[in-house]
């Protein structure tokens, strides 16, 4: 008698809540990225643009073929062949109806979309966001980053904690917005004159 009865209860909470609000009560299983596929995506973005990237010891894929609640910025280090994945948001246009996952990338003006692509990573500035990086686009799909501003930041709504609580994150406005604890290594490891590639793995 109890599983229809916690079926029953189920099926009630979804249609009073919506899948979203069901998906908040529900700790969601997280995806994860193949090492091995990630690794190869960094090398092929080297084999591609790496005339126009001075350091290319650490590259960074982030995979938006995962959801937000996922960690899915990879930084790979072709020292130590290591790679570290971290939190990362996109775009309000990429997601509008907000499920946590991307569904379009765009590189048009007012879009608020994630940028498919290859980008440099350029100077430190601060932001209205505090401490950001400049990104340049290196591809027809991502040219208009800069007039964008499109730029690596911190945001409140990019954390472990919002996950738990929503199963998945805010979104940026295109920006590759990381948590405030994940900055300093983002900007640290993925400083200035390096590859970040904006991808579906």
């Amino acid at each position: 008698m109890s599983e229809p009865h916690a079926t029953s209860r189920r099926l009630f909470v979804q249609a009073a809540l919506g899948l979203a609000g069901l998906a908040a009560l529900t700790p969601p299983a997280l995806a994860h990225a193949n090492p091995r596929q990630v690794i190869a995506a960094a090398k092929a973005g080297l084999d591609r643009v790496g005339g126009q990237i001075p350091y290319q010891d650490v590259v960074g894929v982030a995979d938006f073929s995962l959801p937000s609640r996922s960690p899915r910025l990879h930084l790979v280090d072709f020292g130590s062949g290591q790679v570290e994945s971290l939190l990362v948001a996109h775009g309000i246009g990429s997601d509008p109806a907000h499920t946590g996952w991307l569904h379009r990338f765009s590189n048009d003006m007012n879009a608020d979309c994630t940028s498919e692509g290859a980008y440099l990573t350029s100077d430190y500035y601060v932001c209205q966001h505090g401490q950001a990086m400049r990104l340049k686009g290196l591809d027809a799909s991502n040219s208009n980053v800069e007039e964008r501003q499109v730029v690596v930041h911190k945001a409140w709504y990019v954390s472990q904690e919002i996950v738990r609580d929503h199963g998945m994150l805010g979104r940026s406005q295109g920006c590759f917005a990381v948590s405030d604890d994940d900055l300093p290594t983002v900007l640290t490891r993925l400083g200035p004159g390096r590859l970040l590639i904006a991808t579906k793995l």
